[in-house]
């Protein structure tokens, strides 16, 4: 059947099984959105405040689901409001289409109005990107850009599409789901020497990833654990692979991860790292890591082998083939020794905890997990408040814990939960502070039109508490533009924007609000009131080591 190009675009999606988008129009989407509203029975727009927002929530219900993100925007200054949510995707692998337009194609070069070279932009930040130049290579163009954003690792891809091929006819006919590129399997020679390092272990420690929840290779990793008799241990992107009560799970390692889970990793004598890209933030000084110990890293991805960390053998391939390979090789261990000196480390950990009768993050966090249900999502944005859930949200089902783990991008949360709570169909929880909030909490206005079952937690501090923890501890308490003196009112904000606002400053008062608002059909802000001197601990400091980690703070 001939169609307009604009047609065709949604057509195309609708096809690949497409039923959500988020965007926001504009002249040069104009006809693409006459389209969207033509196919409202077939697909849903959800209308963001701000474009940025748009692309979080496309990444946010693309993380939360395991399906494509895909987010609609107008070209110039449409196009590069979508950068940082583009960027945020790729650094996390999270498989995400940003369909722009463009002027027509005679107008390409001559600075026409709202004209930018969007594809030049993002060329660094995308798996790929397309200027589609006929109508002939349109729908195929679509079709090849999600095979590739959820084929191998998944990323990001941009089609910019100028107005002139959105108005063009041509016959469309619908096509099968393309099948994805199939992934590279393991070579035998690095599955044996993995086999042989891993039977030597009498430490062992597997360091899980984001690329284990991308491969659903969750339970792969609980059958290596139980069958090499080691424990766990997860990156920032690995949180919500592995139920957090599982007898062998440490938690986060890195910069601000578990105790237990960091001087385990440095202890161990043999390291299986999974879907990991061993970053500085994970690692620390470099030349110190984990220097006694033998490294097997299994990655789908061959660029991420000894790309930030030299390793023993590197495993390239399919994560869940390479493990399975692994598993059946390997020989059942038995590491008493390994227990006691884990279950050391555990104590040591739990006698860093300080009672006290303030309401503080760890209290928060444990009051949200009492309350919330298995399938919730907890979406956060950046900062301290970030670590603390990393450190004290419980989870028992992979894909709940959603947060800008690479570009660590301030103002995610939002959009992020919006997405998720959409994608899912779950009332999604969003862990924030004052300083995130403020950077797109204008989405507060899409949550209320759509009325997304949406928890907000905003950790209210007055200040930039990570950027203060870092001039505390190492700049000589010079609070150079870390104090936010906006006397904003989050309720009243709150009631402003449509949603309920609740303020709490006690323990009791914040698991009453909780209570209300995870059972209530609307947005709510819950607007938290924490100390601005409450740190994220333990810590690495910059460029330091494990021998350097700081876990109490008195007298510095």
């Amino acid at each position: 059947m001939k169609m307009k190009g604009a047609r065709i675009v949604i057509e195309t999606l609708i096809e690949l099984g497409v039923t959500d988008v988020f965007g926001y129009p504009g002249g040069q989407v104009i006809d693409i959105y006459d389209e969207i509203y033509n196919c409202s029975d077939r697909i849903n727009h959800y209308l963001t405040a701000h474009e940025q927002g748009a692309a979080h929530a496309a990444d946010g219900y693309a993380r939360a689901t395991g399906k494509v993100g895909v987010v609609i925007a107008t070209s110039g200054p449409g196009a590069t409001n979508l950068v940082t949510g583009i960027a945020t995707a790729q650094l996390d692998s999270v498989p995400m289409i940003a369909i722009t337009g463009n002027v027509s194609r005679a107008l390409i070069g001559k600075d026409s109005f709202q004209e930018i070279d969007i594809t030049g932009i993002t060329l660094p930040i995308t798996k790929h990107n397309y200027f589609v130049n006929r109508i002939e290579d349109l729908s195929d163009c679509i079709r090849e850009a999600f095979k590739i954003a959820t084929s191998g690792r998944p990323g990001p891809v941009l089609i910019d599409i100028p107005k002139d091929i959105q108005n063009a006819e041509y016959e469309y006919e619908v096509r099968p789901v393309p099948a994805k590129f199939p992934n590279k399997q393991p070579s035998s020679s690095s599955i044996e020497k993995a086999i042989r390092i891993i039977d030597s272990a009498k430490r062992p420690y597997i360091y899980i990833g984001g690329g284990v929840i991308g491969a659903s290779a969750e339970k792969s990793i609980i059958k290596l654990a139980e069958k090499v008799d080691g424990y766990i241990g997860c990156s920032l992107m690995g949180i919500s692979a592995i139920p957090t009560d599982y007898e062998r799970f440490l938690g986060m390692q890195g910069m601000h991860g578990h105790y237990a889970s960091s001087m385990a990793l440095s202890a161990a004598d043999v390291i299986i790292a999974v879907g990991v890209r061993f970053s500085d933030r994970a690692t620390g000084n470099k030349e110190k890591f984990a220097t006694s110990a033998k490294i097997v890293h299994i990655d789908l991805d061959f660029a991420e082998i000894n790309k930030n960390i030299d390793c023993s053998v590197g495993v390239i391939g399919d994560i869940k083939e390479s493990l399975s390979e692994i598993i059946s090789g390997i020989s059942q261990k038995n590491n008493t020794e390994w227990h006691a000196q884990v279950a050391a480390l555990r104590a040591e950990e739990k006698s860093f905890v300080k009672r006290t009768d303030r309401l503080t993050p760890d209290k928060v966090m444990r009051i949200i997990n009492a309350i919330k249900d298995a399938d919730t999502p907890v979406a956060t944005d950046v900062g301290q408040h970030q670590m603390w859930a990393a450190q004290y949200c419980s989870f028992e089902k992979p894909r709940k814990f959603i947060s800008s783990g690479g570009l660590g991008t301030m103002g995610f949360g939002m959009g992020a939960a919006i997405g998720a709570a959409t994608g899912t169909g779950h009332r999604t929880v969003l862990i924030t502070s004052d300083g995130s909030f403020g950077m797109n909490l204008n989405e507060l206005a899409t949550a209320v039109t759509y009325n997304v079952p949406l928890t907000i937690v905003l950790l209210n501090n007055g200040v930039l508490g990570m950027v203060r923890q870092w001039q505390t501890l190492f700049y000589g308490k010079r609070y150079s533009n870390t104090t936010l003196d906006r006397h904003t009112d989050f309720v009243k904000l709150a009631e402003a924007f449509g949603a309920e606002g609740i303020r709490t400053s006690n323990e009791d008062e914040f698991r009453s609000a909780f209570k209300k608002a995870y059972k209530s059909g609307r947005p709510v802000v819950i607007d938290c009131i924490i100390d601005k001197d409450e740190f994220v601990l333990p810590m690495l400091p910059p460029g330091g080591s494990i021998e350097n980690i700081i876990v109490d703070t008195e007298g510095m």
